[in-house]
């Protein structure tokens, strides 16, 4: 018994999903379709090298959505393949020409707009059955309750079932129990069938999975060399700086102990120099255990911990933060030091005397963005600081942009694919 109610439970939670989902897929679909179609014609006039970007733009976070709801409420997986934009894109005019032919060349760009009309069509209608099956039910029940009684001069039909009298009504009444089970049985798989639709249209092609899977690797490489130099650099601190410490307090700990009695004074004066010793040996393990994860990243979240390396700058700083969760560990810590190198750029090579930070989450994106008022440009070359933010972000399948004009301002923008919990 209590199986069978679960059941209707979830077939009644599925149809009213289906139900919420039919309006954005009819309204949501129809529209973006619509103004995709528009603003690709209008290329030709000029006008649309402004709007494609911005209608793309909803277009992607509306199938972004899809692919969310898809993974939550049916476990269907549907990538996001869509080319990140290169690194010195311009602004103005001549950047969103640049966006637009951008888009127009990326495969992605179409596949969605395949989507929009196949979930205008076939999506919309296998939502419509998801819900149909377990409401339609309703309209048998309420004729055998005596709406038939209206129809007794001119039949109504309930599918197949002409209703005149109460034993017809019944007989829908029936038919409707069947296209209930039917529904309680159904809602899910074609739920699930709407996802997997939507799949085949949205998902990358072998060859766009083919290269992701080169990228991936090249990054898992970079971030193997740069654990290894992190490695390196942990043991070379620890080396030249807290352990020499220790070793001279040990060695002076010896000397104290030969002098206690024969020397008072300058054992006295050793010692004063072995408490020293041993609070700077400790504040460069504090130093060193900060660089590997800050306590207050772990203790605060990013950010706080983002909100007090500004404070340590010796620039004006403004620091926005929007984060309605947290995110995993490593995704934190890597988003952490990527902000706190490229705020040392700032500081050490901008000429800036104030900088912005703003951070936020949209769309399964956590979106940094470092602006400052200095000199200008910066560019993403080898060695410089800026390739190892992009290096560190690679891991995680993000990206870096950086817009640094002579004379500036400089903006470098940083996202992560990620979730919030």
């Amino acid at each position: 018994m209590n199986s069978a109610q679960g059941r209707v439970r979830t077939a009644l939670l599925t149809g009213g999903r289906a139900f919420v989902l039919s309006f954005v897929s009819i309204v949501g679909s129809v529209t973006l379709f619509v103004l995709s179609v528009l603003s690709l014609v209008f290329v030709l006039l000029g006008f649309g090298l402004v709007t494609t970007p911005w209608v793309m733009k909803a277009v992607r976070a509306h199938a972004n959505r899809r692919r969310l709801l898809a993974a939550e409420w049916s476990d269907v997986r549907i990538p996001v393949p869509y080319r990140p934009f290169p690194k010195d894109l311009r602004t103005g005019f001549t950047g969103q020409v640049e966006r637009t032919t951008l888009l127009l060349k990326d495969p992605a760009t179409w596949r969605d707009l395949l989507w929009l009309l196949l979930d205008m069509t076939a999506g919309y209608t296998l939502l419509v059955l998801t819900f149909a099956l377990l409401i339609y039910p309703l309209e048998g029940i309420a004729l055998a309750a005596g709406l038939w009684r209206v129809f007794q001069d001119d039949a109504y039909w309930y599918t197949f079932v002409p209703v005149t009298s109460q034993a017809t009504g019944l007989a829908a009444a029936a038919l409707g129990v069947v296209f209930f089970l039917v529904g309680v049985w159904a809602s899910r798989p074609l739920l699930r069938l709407h996802f997997v639709l939507a799949r085949t249209s949205l998902s990358p092609t072998q060859e766009e999975l083919t290269q992701r899977i080169d990228r991936l690797t090249e990054t898992r490489h970079e971030a193997v060399d740069t654990a290894a130099s992190e490695l390196r650099r942990i043991e070379r601190d620890l080396h030249d700086g807290a352990q020499a410490r220790l070793v001279a307090m040990g060695m002076n700990l010896g000397t104290i102990e030969a002098l206690i009695e024969k020397d008072p004074a300058e054992a006295k004066k050793l010692l004063s120099m072995a408490r020293t010793s041993s609070a700077e040996a400790l504040t460069e393990l504090r130093d060193l255990v900060r660089g590997i994860h800050p306590p207050v990243l772990a203790e605060r979240g990013l950010g706080d911990a983002v909100k007090a390396l500004a404070l340590r700058l010796p620039v004006a700083s403004e620091v926005t933060v929007e984060l309605p969760g947290r995110a995993d560990a490593p995704v934190e810590s890597a988003a952490y030091f990527a902000v706190s190198e490229a705020l040392t750029n700032v500081a050490k090579h901008s000429g800036a005397d104030r900088l912005w930070v703003d951070m936020h989450h949209t769309d399964g994106m956590l979106r940094i963005s470092v602006t400052d008022n200095g000199k200008g440009g910066a560019s993403v070359g080898s060695g410089s600081g800026l390739s190892g933010i992009e290096r560190r972000l690679g891991t995680f399948d993000g990206v870096l942009a950086v817009s640094s004009p002579a004379g500036g301002p400089t903006m470098v923008t940083m996202e992560i694919p990620c979730a919030l919990s």
